[in-house]
């Protein structure tokens, strides 16, 4: 270590409580980079005013209009080797799969180009190589992408596409996650490079309803793994369940928090479900796993207009296709035309800095289904009418405008 490290009894006190610290974790890297200790030097001086000190600007890398996200320091006379200190975004590979030789790459590209401070993955999702010089970010970023590795999204463009481990090694999961995220993003190579959008526009993909990527509150096109026929079940694990279980405990954990009430368990220490009223919660089959599964015609849900909050607060995705096939490559294509369907749609219609799903609460869902040329369903209720009165007077009316609409 070439410079002294800054007094931080502020932060030293973060490190006396009984959980791991994030600052045990900079002050071991600035033992051999001195921008992390201005960088520490900075985060206590912020603690002390209560005063943030980054603000934007511009830095990115040659063909490409996001993915860094740069930070100057505004008290840079008093912690120089901090002044910048940006962040790279770096798209995570399909199902989170990487062999331990890339990652002892990615530490080594870091550490011999930025800070040394990787946050996998951080809360957009993307790797996060934290900590860059100016300088740093074209050599930085050219090494990554011989890794193959594609620059993350940031600003008005398509970023932070994720998907679940999934079909490599879960049960659980409705189709292959991987295959049909890397079919998706390699169809949007230039939405992801050129942001152009009105702005950002997320995909994510989870092979079943425990939706392992959070994907209906943060992603504006989720895709869930789903089935349309019967849970399977297999009774003599249902049997053994109960036995090591007991019944009250079956009937506690699983009958009675069953959002449809459709379990029942029987006198036999057998289950009967009724799968008409089944929503696919997955809670069931989380708790008992080796006795129930989803069932064998597997598919997916997609919802759309998911987000965190933004202009109007956060928003869960609202299903507009509430099952379709997603196993040979013609299915994929569909899945690839629908989102750019609902891309082009909302770079059309969407007011700048909209999230999509933002537009569809303005401009309403009946026209946003409309554009997409898609026929509303039951599942894509939101909440459910309070109201058991319908006027039916102008019924036939309707009826008669709508024939005429056809024909015409």
């Amino acid at each position: 270590m070439t410079k002294k490290m800054h007094a931080t009894p502020m932060l030293d006190q973060l490190e006396s409580g009984p959980w791991p610290s994030f600052v045990k974790g900079l002050k071991r890297l600035a033992a051999d980079k001195d921008m992390m200790v201005d960088l520490l030097g900075q985060l206590e001086f912020s603690y002390k005013t209560r005063t943030g000190y980054w603000k934007g600007g511009t830095a990115s890398v040659i063909g490409y209009g996001g993915g860094v996200i740069p930070r100057f320091s505004e008290i840079a006379d008093k912690f120089p080797k901090s002044a910048e200190f940006h962040t790279l975004r770096i798209m995570p590979a399909p199902g989170m799969h990487y062999t331990t030789d890339i990652l002892r790459k990615f530490c080594d590209i870091w550490e011999q180009h930025g800070s040394g401070l990787i946050a996998l993955h951080g809360q957009s999702g993307d790797i996060m190589l934290q900590g860059c010089t100016t300088e740093n970010i074209q050599p930085a970023f050219d090494a990554v992408n011989e890794l193959g590795f594609d620059m993350g999204g940031a600003g008005p463009s398509v970023r932070t596409s994720m998907s679940c481990v999934g079909h490599a090694r879960c049960e659980h999961s409705c189709y292959d996650e991987g295959r049909a995220h890397r079919t998706v993003m390699n169809n949007f190579t230039d939405e992801l490079h050129r942001p152009a959008l009105p702005y950002k526009f997320k995909f994510k993909f989870s092979g079943c309803a425990n939706d392992c990527m959070n994907s209906i509150q943060r992603s504006d096109m989720a895709v869930i793994g789903t089935w349309r026929d019967d849970i399977q079940v297999q009774q003599d694990e249902v049997k053994q369940f109960v036995k090591a279980k007991g019944r009250d405990y079956v009937i506690d954990n699983v009958v009675t928090r069953c959002p449809t009430r459709c379990i029942k368990l029987n006198g036999d220490d057998t289950l009967t479900i009724d799968n008409r009223n089944c929503v696919r919660c997955m809670h069931c089959i989380n708790v008992m796993t080796k006795a129930l599964a989803p069932g064998k015609d597997r598919g997916v849900t997609v919802l759309v207009g998911g987000k965190r909050t933004l202009k109007i607060g956060d928003l869960l995705g609202t299903v507009i296709i509430p099952f379709m096939k997603l196993e040979t490559d013609d299915d994929r294509e569909k899945l690839v035309e629908l989102a750019k369907r609902i891309i082009d749609f909302w770079a059309e219609n969407g007011l700048e800095h909209e999230r999509c799903g933002e537009m569809i609460e303005r401009i309403g869902l009946a026209n946003f289904l409309e554009g997409l040329g898609l026929e509303a369903d039951p599942a894509m209720l939101a909440h459910p009418r309070t109201n058991s009165y319908v006027r039916t007077d102008g019924w036939e009316a309707e009826v008669e405008r709508l024939k005429q609409a056809r024909i015409g």
